[in-house]
């Protein structure tokens, strides 16, 4: 072996990692906290794994910002559209797979094989509400028989900015269960993360900010749920919010504050198996329906109609 060979193995095997910063996911950016404030996150043993940054009030505020200005946009763009951005963010979760299978088994203190199966559900669920996009009008909506001559036409429209808990323990599973559909019917979301474990939503901000997802249609908040979702729940640009990973006392505070604007409100289920066929629940849970009425005409001297 040459000197200079040997030189290169020695610096290699003394080299410093390089420690990854994970950073808040506002309007298609990467921001540190507004307030500069860490935490410090561990796995399930205790181990320090990285710090994540402390969202303040002022960060929420900035998110629902972001997210109101990106509702225009998505929520005008065709269903079909919508779609082939959520399979594209699909695409890229398939190829950070190894990834997140990592964060997952150490977020939720599960082995490599479970772990892998869990990032799969993931990827399939996410498949599977990008499926839905150009569907759930047809589900939900259609032409209603009316006595008159009019046509009475009943269409699902997105309700806005929709603010959403994400599960506590689901670092991954539950972290897509709940933004997909959100997304997936046209509304725009602000999340704020497990607080226990935050990085693989995090991980999911930089997955986001590369597909073909317009920036602010989510938006990634970590830290102390009970310190940024009341001042969310009480914004009057936010037009609902979904509990999930509310604790009980919490709930019922948000649900309170939410009642101020009329919030669309999504309480927390007793049990929530993110494993098991979701349904079109959460996907018409912050729909609204608008009905419109048009009059019918007569075609020519024969009196025909249409």
């Amino acid at each position: 072996m040459s000197e200079k060979s040997e030189k290169i193995i020695n610096s290699e095997s003394t080299r410093l990692s390089v420690l990854k910063t994970y950073k808040l996911y506002v309007g298609g950016k990467f921001p540190r906290s507004e307030s500069g404030r860490v935490y410090e996150v561990t796995d399930t043993k205790g181990t320090w794994l990285a710090n994540a940054p402390r969202s303040s009030r002022k960060d929420g505020r900035d998110a629902v910002v972001a997210a109101r200005k990106a509702f225009g946009a998505w929520s005008g763009a065709t269903a079909y559209n919508r779609g082939q951005v959520l399979y594209r963010v699909a695409e890229m979760l398939e190829g950070r797979r190894e990834q997140f299978v990592r964060e997952v088994a150490a977020a939720e203190g599960l082995g490599k094989s479970k772990a892998a199966a869990v990032v799969d559900a993931a990827i399939d669920r996410w498949v599977w509400y990008a499926g839905w996009t150009d569907k759930i009008g047809q589900v939900v909506g259609g032409a209603n028989p009316v006595a008159g001559p009019f046509f009475n036409l009943s269409t699902p429209e997105p309700s806005g900015v929709i603010t959403i808990l994400a599960p506590q323990e689901s670092s991954f599973l539950g972290l897509v269960s709940v933004i997909a559909p959100v997304i997936a019917s046209g509304n725009t979301a602000v999340v704020i993360t497990s607080e226990r474990a935050p990085l693989p939503a995090l991980s999911l901000g930089e997955v986001l900010a590369t597909s073909d997802l317009p920036g602010g249609v989510v938006n990634l908040l970590s830290g102390k749920a009970s310190e940024i979702a009341p001042a969310l729940a009480s914004h009057q640009d936010v037009n609902g919010i979904d509990l999930t990973g509310a604790d009980p006392a919490l709930a019922k505070e948000l649900e309170i504050a939410a009642a101020d604007n009329l919030k669309r409100v999504r309480r927390p289920q007793p049990v929530e198996d993110f494993t098991a066929d979701p349904g079109t629940d959460r996907l018409t849970q912050f729909l609204e329906t608008k009905t419109v009425w048009h009059p019918t005409g007569s075609l020519g001297a024969s009196g025909s109609s249409y």
